[in-house]
Order: structure tokens, then C-alpha cells, then sequence
């Protein structure tokens, strides 16, 4: 079975199963360990980790706050624990991971997909049924930074990158999609503007096929891996990093130029993590063979995780709960009757950095493994040197998001508290137009990694709102659901 090859979560001799929460708990115990072993302890002991699990990742970020090195330490500890824990299943068996990258590889082709249009130099974004540029989108900018519905280094990134629409020209870099087809991935933007991209996604005829309908009616060019055969290229493009990782790691590194490596990839439950894994393996090793001044990194964070945030989110999201006069009505009778858990204010007023929590217990401790996996390779990268883009995406109405009734309906509601909900073009071109400023700006270290993740986030809202996210999750689906009718 497909589950058990490649990459996988280790046997169990005694039980015959692969337990991911095992393996969950086991890696955050591990990288909490050197920097606060207590919260190592209590993740070890927890019984019941598909619930529990909720705290454990908010000490990881706790853990780090007192300095840099305590950060750093427990990204690479969390790395460490995730290669040595994970396994690989090939033809020899179940082995060591490392192993993975060491099995015969079967030589990948490559097929260049060329588009006929030509580049787009203006910097421009889908909002609003208009698609906003110049003095239109610095006014949809400012109104976001006025809501509190991103960063202010948002706004001043975009900003940068509109006086600068040479930037848009990236010719001199080879980024490589992993995730090709990923609704919130970078890939159309990147074509439009005339870039050439190695994309890898999952050997699917649908996929590519509209894949290179998009290539061919925009500017760029896509080079694709080919598996080996005599049928119809177009039959055999893709790459399976899960099962076929030797194989997919050969064909990226050997790519000319110096790399971005874009991780964008997404499964549902456990693959999440294999997947994540997978790349993490494929980027250990193109680091090593080319050196991180010839690999830059570029991820996107979910907003709905365990973040550290400024001081000037805090003080509005304070300002917010003072000025929540419609609510008040309900915040105290609803506060009393669920024991405190309901509508809960979002910070303590003056913490600087405050905790943003805005975990959603849906979407389950491997999804959250799988991203910190992504935040901790970000954080060991940046700080050996290496050039990482590292951006907080918006909440958005992804494919993987409304097919989950409840957080469709949450979604639906969350703008009465004060959170925006971004459409899928929206948001992956605005994560698109943040990783050109981060490649051409650059992206040294700050003092701690915190800020490094906090730097032109844009959040929706969440780190602003008047209320913890979760205490309101149940209310905003009540009234999404509502509205629906």
C-alpha cells in the first residue's frame, strides 16, 4: 500500500501500527527538551495528543521567546528528532531516513512548457472584482494596515516593490515550485511576469494539463520533471517526493542556477507530514551540494498557528476590545455561562511580544507538525546565512478550507469580528509579490526569530482582533452559517 512506502512514520513492533501521535509528541518533546524540560516532560506524558497536543505547540514558541539562541535551539533539536524519527521504506525494507536520498534513482527527463504572452511589469492584485494597481492598490493597502488586517511592513514591502517593478524580472534565478499546483502557491504570478520555474507536483494528467493550458497563456516558462516511458510526454510529467524522493532530489539539484526552493506542498492528515519531510530532505541535500549562498528558501506560514507578535498588534487588539461596544451586550453573560472559554481577550494589554494562538483543533496536530516542520527549517537556514522568504499567509477560502463545513462557516462569519477573509487569487498574488521583495531586499536575521516570522505578516486580522480566535471560532460559524440562509 502507498501509505506504507517511501517516506513513512515508523513501525511499531509491538503494535504492528505507525502512530503518528507518537512520533508528534515524541518530536516536540525532543526540541523542547535542551531549553525548557519541563514543557519536554508534559509533551512526553500527554495521553491524549490529537487533543492535547494545543498547548505542547504553543510552548515551542514560549520556550524560544528569553533569546535567540533558545529559538535556535529548539528548531534545530525539532529537525533532528524529525529525521532521526521518521523513516524511509524501499526496496530494502524499512531503513534510517537518510537513507532515502541514497537509493538508485531513476533519471527524470525535463520537458519545457514556453508561454506565448507577454511579461507583465505592473504590480497588480485581484480585490474587489477590479484588479488593483498604482494608487488603487496603495489605497486597498493602507485600508488593510488601517483595519489591522496585515502588518505595516506589509504595506511597505508592496510599497517597495511597486517603485521597483524591474524587480519583476527574474531572470537571474531558477525558483523551483514544489507544490506546482498549490491554490495558494506562487506559479501564475511568477509565469505573468515572465520568470522561468521548475515546477514539481504529483505525476497527475489533470493536474498538468491545466498546469500548461496556464503556462502557454501567460509569459514565463515551466520546466517539468518527465518520467521515463514511450508514451505521450505530456502523460509522464510530475514527481512523487513521497515515494520517488531520490529521484525528485537528483532532478532538482541538478537544475542550473541559483535556486529558490518553494515549498508549497499540501496533503491531508499524515501525508502532510510525510510530504513535508520529503522536502526537508530534498532541501537538507541541495544545500549541501550547492552551499546556502546558492539556496534561498521560501515558505508560506498559515495563520492559524502559535505565533510571537509586536507590541503594536497587541496595543490594537486591546483598543479593539475596549471599543467592542455592539458585543458587550454578550461578551459578559457568554463569558459567565461558558466558564471563561468564550469570547476571551486575545492578549494581556501591554504584552510586547504578545502570544497570537490561533490554532483551529480541526485541522489536527500533524497539520500543525507539518508547518512548524517548514517555520523550524526557516529559522536553522536564516540563521547560517542563508537568504529565507518566510511570509505569514492570510486566512483564505482554499479548496482545503470550505470543503471543512465548520471552518467554512467560521470563515463566513469571522468578519464580525473583525478578521478578513481573503480569495484564493488575492492572497497567492500577494505572496507572490512579498517573495520578490524578500529575493531582491533580501531577508537578514533580525535580533530574534520571532520577528523574522512576524516581518510583513499578513494575518487577516487574527493577531488583532479584540478576541482569541478560538473563543470566538464556534460564534463566527453560528453566524456564517446564518448568513448562509
Amino acid at each position: 500500500m502507498a501509505e506504507h512506502r517511501g517516506v513513512v512514520f515508523p513501525l511499531d513492533e509491538a503494535s504492528g501500527r505507525r502512530s503518528t501521535a507518537a512520533v508528534g509528541r515524541a518530536v516536540v518533546a525532543d526540541a523542547l527538551r535542551s531549553v525548557d524540560p519541563v514543557g519536554a516532560a508534559s509533551a512526553a506524558r500527554e495521553t491524549n495528543w490529537r487533543q492535547g497536543y494545543l498547548e505542547h505547540f504553543r510552548r515551542l514558541v514560549e520556550a524560544g521567546l528569553p533569546g535567540a539562541a533558545a529559538a535556535h535551539t529548539i528548531a534545530r533539536e525539532g529537525l533532528i528528532s524529525v529525521h532521526a524519527r521518521m523513516r524511509w521504506t524501499g526496496p530494502s525494507g524499512e531503513v534510517a531516513l537518510a537513507a532515502a536520498v541514497e537509493e538508485p534513482v531513476t533519471r527524470l527527463g525535463s520537458a519545457t512548457i514556453r508561454g506565448e504572452g507577454a511579461p507583465d511589469r505592473t504590480i497588480s492584485l485581484p480585490y474587489a472584482a477590479e484588479r488593483a494597481s498604482g494608487d488603487r492598490l496603495r489605497r486597498v493597502l493602507a485600508g488593510w494596515v488601517e483595519r489591522g488586517v496585515v502588518e505595516p511592513s506589509c504595506a511597505e514591502a508592496v510599497e517597495l516593490v511597486i517603485a521597483n517593478p524591474d524587480w519583476l524580472d527574474l531572470s537571474d534565478q531558477t525558483i523551483v515550485v514544489l507544490g506546482a499546483a498549490a491554490e495558494m502557491g506562487p506559479l501564475r504570478s511568477l509565469l505573468r511576469w515572465g520568470a522561468d520555474v521548475v515546477a514539481v507536483d504529483l505525476p497527475r494528467k489533470d493536474l498538468w494539463h491545466r498546469l500548461i493550458g496556464d503556462t502557454r497563456r501567460l509569459s514565463g516558462s515551466m520546466t517539468v520533471p518527465v518520467q521515463p516511458g514511450s508514451g505521450p510526454v505530456e502523460s509522464r510529467l510530475g514527481g512523487d517526493l513521497v515515494h520517488d524522493l531520490a529521484s525528485v532530489t537528483q532532478w532538482v539539484t541538478s537544475q542550473e542556477g541559483p535556486l529558490v526552493l518553494g515549498n508549497y506542498v499540501y496533503a491531508d492528515g499524515a501525508t502532510n507530514v510525510r510530504v513535508a519531510t520529503a522536502v526537508d530532505v530534498l532541501t537538507q541535500r541541495a544545500v549541501a551540494e550547492r552551499g546556502r549562498d546558492e539556496v534561498s528558501l521560501a515558505f508560506l506560514a498559515t495563520p492559524t498557528d502559535v505565533f510571537a507578535v509586536p507590541g503594536g498588534a497587541v496595543a490594537r487588539s486591546v483598543e479593539n476590545y475596549a471599543q467592542r461596544h455592539t458585543s458587550k451586550v454578550l461578551r459578559v453573560p457568554l463569558r459567565t455561562l461558558s466558564g471563561g472559554r468564550l469570547m476571551r481577550r486575545n492578549y494581556v494589554p501591554g504584552e510586547d511580544p504578545g502570544i497570537n494562538d490561533s490554532v483551529v483543533l480541526q485541522q489536527g496536530p500533524n497539520y500543525l507538525l507539518a508547518k512548524r516542520l517548514q517555520r523550524w527549517r526557516a529559522t536553522a537556514h536564516r540563521a547560517d546565512g542563508g537568504l529565507v522568504s518566510l511570509n505569514v499567509a492570510p486566512p483564505t477560502r482554499t479548496r482545503s478550507v470550505v470543503k471543512n463545513r465548520a471552518l467554512a462557516a467560521a470563515y463566513a462569519g469571522a468578519h464580525r469580528f473583525g478578521v478578513e477573509v481573503f480569495e484564493p487569487g488575492t492572497a497567492n498574488t500577494l505572496m507572490a509579490i512579498l517573495l520578490v521583495h524578500d529575493l531582491r531586499v533580501g531577508a537578514p536575521a533580525r535580533e530574534h526569530p520571532w520577528q523574522d516570522e512576524a516581518a510583513a505578516a499578513v494575518h487577516g486580522g487574527l493577531w488583532t482582533s479584540a478576541y482569541d480566535p478560538r473563543s470566538v471560532l464556534g460564534i463566527a460559524a453560528l453566524l456564517g452559517l446564518a448568513a448562509a440562509r
